[in-house]
């Protein structure tokens, strides 16, 4: 394959380290293990509105979704308070470890970078601003400003779009095997960022490399 120009990075989960919100669960009162379970029936709902040709608000999804999570616990505060304690811990995320140097050496070999995630542009802006590395990237993109959620084809080619690029110019980076997939089948290239030594599914089209960190994927493509 040849060497892409542009590297499109998904950002939760990918960039944001979201281990911290099983916190934020615990903190009013339900089981941290509902965090992983939460996130993972946003993305369901948003998938099936995507399907249904709604394109859904990011935050709109999450915070219900999150009510009916939280409804089922014994809490300890008023839920009203519950779902906007945890909302708030989505703005006050991290990046992974392997991020700032990863992005530096990344934007060094020469690549263009940007953000294309089904949340906020807002939020990856404040992620990669207190990571120090937001002026390695030139567009923060989200598929608020596009016809769906990602891993509809649209969303890829918002993206491509938006930076005048073709397809077999792009890279996609993420930790999601649905998103890989959805990468592949839209013409992009694409990384797994597997951090946790898993497993990817085969009945996924399969990702072009399989770093373990963003520090390896500069190695990789360098």
């Amino acid at each position: 394959m040849e060497r892409p120009e542009l590297l499109v990075f998904d950002v939760n989960e990918t960039l944001s380290d979201m281990a911290p919100l099983a916190d934020r669960f615990s903190d009013v009162g339900a089981a941290p293990g509902l965090a992983s379970t939460w996130f993972a029936g946003l993305l369901r709902d948003g998938f099936a509105l995507t399907v249904n040709g709604v394109n859904p608000d990011f935050a709109v999804v999450a915070r219900e979704h999150l009510a009916q999570t939280l409804a089922g616990s014994a809490l300890a505060r008023d839920p009203a308070e519950a779902v906007d304690h945890v909302m708030t811990g989505i703005s006050e995320l991290g990046c992974h470890p392997d991020v700032l140097d990863g992005i530096r050496a990344l934007s060094d070999l020469g690549f263009r970078l940007v953000t294309l995630s089904n949340g906020s542009a807002s939020i990856a802006q404040r992620l990669l601003d207190d990571a120090g590395v937001a002026d390695r990237f030139e567009q923060m993109l989200s598929v608020e400003d596009a016809p769906a959620w990602k891993p509809d084809p649209r969303a890829y080619t918002h993206a491509l779009d938006a930076c005048g690029v073709t397809a077999a110019m792009a890279l996609l980076v993420a930790v999601h095997p649905w998103d890989i997939d959805g990468a592949r089948r839209a013409g992009l290239s694409a990384a797994w960022l597997n951090r946790g030594s898993g497993t990817y599914p085969t009945y996924f089209l399969p990702p072009d490399h399989e770093p373990r960190s963003l520090v390896e994927l500069a190695t990789m493509l360098g």
